[in-house]
């Protein structure tokens, strides 16, 4: 991780760290997803500083040495997005690149909602944009599929999940969050996630203990509740985000995605992609990829071909 800096920010009423690398004047920033940090971004910060551009990945809020309110009032899509903005006028930018994974993905896709006239261009991951539905909660959404053990219900009571990671132990609940390829939707049975911090998971190679050891570092200071206040908001952000009913995305957009991902086996999202519904949506959609054999953490798994995936779509604006 040499040369990468990082800092404190003071945006939209938090602090934000910042890890940045890179002296171009074009600005890549990167949004991490759950349970994760900027330091999912590793490797892409160190390739693409090293072709001209500015690299700056924060922790979001609720993650890392960001700040993390213990409300989930405080984790508004407007909150979140806020934050982002401000950061954007701090990097003295009018316009950035985004590129983004799992619930970044959908942090940014709500940045280009909101804020279009701020992103060059968009490189997303594993979660596509569906616009709102105007009739049905999230939450009622999930329920109505997958039943009350999917896990984004199991997700909404506060302290229900934090109480079961903590019996699993941070270091050993990582690495089954990061491990996890089951090509299907995430169920919870009853009990919980069961395992302890004893329980044996062999890392793949894209991923080492010292990697688990940063990530376990930085959750055992926050926790994760700041995390999982982006599920419980979501029902929230449903009734905030109704004048954005209907409203397309309108910035040139990359999509990739794992065939093994539990997103692209979940609500019907092959369909939905490949019959040309996301493109009605994302009218500006110029290229959707699906990577065979990778799972959901792609960016981390495949370091290197989305790099170049990135590098190779963004040199064109």
């Amino acid at each position: 991780m040499e040369g990468i800096v990082h800092r404190t920010v003071q945006v939209n009423g938090i602090s934000m760290h910042v890890a940045e690398k890179g002296e171009g004047p074009s600005v890549v920033l990167f949004l991490h997803g759950f349970p994760e940090l900027w330091y999912s971004w590793r490797q892409q910060i160190l390739s693409l500083s090293s072709r001209g551009y500015r690299c700056v990945a924060p922790d979001l809020r609720g993650y890392g040495d960001s700040d993390c309110p213990r409300d989930v009032t405080a984790y508004t899509a407007f909150h979140i997005v806020g934050d982002l903005v401000a950061l954007i006028d701090s990097l003295g930018q009018d316009q950035v690149f985004v590129v983004a994974h799992d619930w970044g993905a959908i942090v940014a896709w709500n940045l280009c909602l909101f804020r279009p006239d701020r992103v060059k261009a968009l490189v997303n991951m594993s979660v596509v944009y569906r616009p709102r539905n105007p009739l049905k909660k999230p939450t009622d959404i999930f329920r109505a599929v997958y039943g009350e053990d999917y896990y984004i219900c199991r997700f909404q009571a506060p302290g229900v999940a934090e109480s079961d990671f903590a019996r699993r132990g941070t270091a050993s609940l990582l690495k089954m969050f990061l491990t996890y390829r089951t090509p299907a939707p995430l169920i919870v049975p009853k009990e919980g996630f069961g395992g302890s911090p004893n329980t044996q998971i062999t890392l793949p190679t894209w991923l080492s203990e010292e990697d688990i050891a940063y990530f376990a570092s930085k959750f055992d200071k926050s926790g994760f509740t700041g995390g999982l206040n982006y599920y419980r908001a979501l029902d929230l952000n449903w009734e905030l985000m109704a004048p954005w009913t209907g409203v397309q995305i309108k910035v040139p957009v990359k999509f990739i995605i794992g065939d093994q991902d539990l997103t692209y086996n979940s609500f019907g999202a092959k369909d939905y992609i490949h019959s040309g519904a996301f493109k009605e949506n994302v009218p500006f959609l110029q290229d959707v990829v699906v990577m065979e054999g990778v799972g959901h953490f792609i960016n981390q798994e495949k370091a290197p071909e989305i790099t170049e995936h990135i590098f190779e779509f963004i040199k064109k604006f």
